[in-house]
């Protein structure tokens, strides 16, 4: 199949990642380039050169107009807005069998653009006012849409989805997430640095329940930073950095137990399979897909309460590592999600779109 892969435009397409979207869109491209198909990735200008790449905008939009994501600011509309519009115009033209939208951009819903090219639109997000009427409008015979867990799915139709709109899990290859027989006895925690994500609950409940802990992942909020995190670190709480994959994969291994802090309705939690395939149990706030995603892999708290997530520490330490390196095994791996991707693009174009003379 020839695919346009339609990509988020905040962050590069490229590791080390800069959250799960981006994580999500780099293992897409790779998975189906590796089964044989023809990818293109529509992106920002500095995303992987590995892959074939239509630059959307020269390059991602938290250079170019830093700060001001989820700010409503319209210059930084109008310049996404832009590029978005061009690419569809693009990807319409271009003789592909399929597009697999992950934007979180209402233009490529419009059923103008999927009667031309059939599309799979991933949710990334929790439902929110510029985009839910555009989602809910847009169900048709050429349009899927997934969510990433069935938490996830509920939020956007409380009601009950229509038969358009699936569950499609996450997944990785456990391959690049080995799991060691034994850790160290410390704790880790890897997320984007944001309030949503709850760090510094994390390192409250470290520090009650006497477990050293590191941080991974990329500071995403500088002030939040400044103000909650830094005054914390010191002593067995430190930062690691932002790490690619292999080497956060080794430093997970090393840990016994990861903490996982969601303080909004997180729509899966890819950072906790990883940590999931390499043994370590979780212990964290149950909020949105947790539940789902951890299952008996950890112990799970009312979200924000520290001390009752600090009383979950020990509860997880205690979980076999066998136990999540398992789960993951059984429902969260790269192939599995790659065979669903590929079965929804058959359901929608089932023969290859023929190919224009040159």
């Amino acid at each position: 199949m020839r695919i346009a892969l339609l990509a988020h435009l905040r962050h590069p397409i490229a590791p080390p990642f800069a959250g799960g979207l981006e994580a999500y869109c780099w293992h897409l491209a790779d998975g189906l380039t590796a089964r044989g198909h023809e990818v293109v990735l529509f992106a920002s200008g500095d995303s992987d050169p590995r892959f074939t790449l239509d630059a959307m905008i020269p390059v991602h939009h938290e250079r170019s107009f830093p700060g001001l994501e989820h700010r409503g600011d319209p210059g930084l509309k109008a310049h996404v807005d832009a590029g978005y519009a061009a690419a569809c115009d693009r990807i319409a033209a271009g003789g592909f069998d399929i597009v697999h939208n992950n934007s979180l951009s209402r233009l490529p819903l419009e059923r103008r653009r999927t009667e031309i090219v059939p599309t799979v639109t991933s949710l990334h997000a929790p439902p929110y006012d510029a985009l839910r009427w555009f989602v809910h409008d847009s169900p048709s015979p050429g349009h899927r849409i997934t969510a990433t867990s069935a938490a996830h799915l509920r939020a956007w139709w409380p009601d009950g989805a229509p038969p358009e709109a699936c569950v499609l899990h996450n997944g990785i290859d456990p391959e690049a997430w080995p799991c060691r027989e034994d850790g160290n006895g410390s704790g880790v925690w890897s997320g984007r640095i944001a309030r949503v994500k709850g760090a510094h609950h994390a390192i409250a409940a470290a520090r009650r329940a006497g477990l050293p802990l590191t941080l991974f992942g990329p500071i995403e909020e500088p002030d939040h930073w400044r103000d909650d995190i830094v005054p914390l670190l010191g002593g067995t709480i430190r930062y690691g950095g932002h790490l690619a994959g292999p080497a956060l994969a080794a430093e997970m291994a090393r840990a016994s137990v990861f903490l996982f802090t969601p303080c909004w309705d997180e729509p899966f939690g890819l950072a906790a399979i990883e940590a999931m395939a390499c043994g370590l149990p979780v212990a964290g706030f149950d909020r949105g897909a947790a539940a789902e995603v951890v299952g008996e892999a950890g112990c799970l708290v009312p979200s924000g309460d520290e001390a009752a997530l600090a009383g979950a520490i020990p509860e997880a330490l205690a979980i076999p590592r066998g136990i999540p390196r398992e789960r993951v095994l059984r429902l969260f791996t790269r192939d599995r999600w790659l065979d669903r991707c590929e079965a929804l693009y058959a359901q929608l174009s089932p023969s290859p779109a023929p190919r224009a003379e040159p």
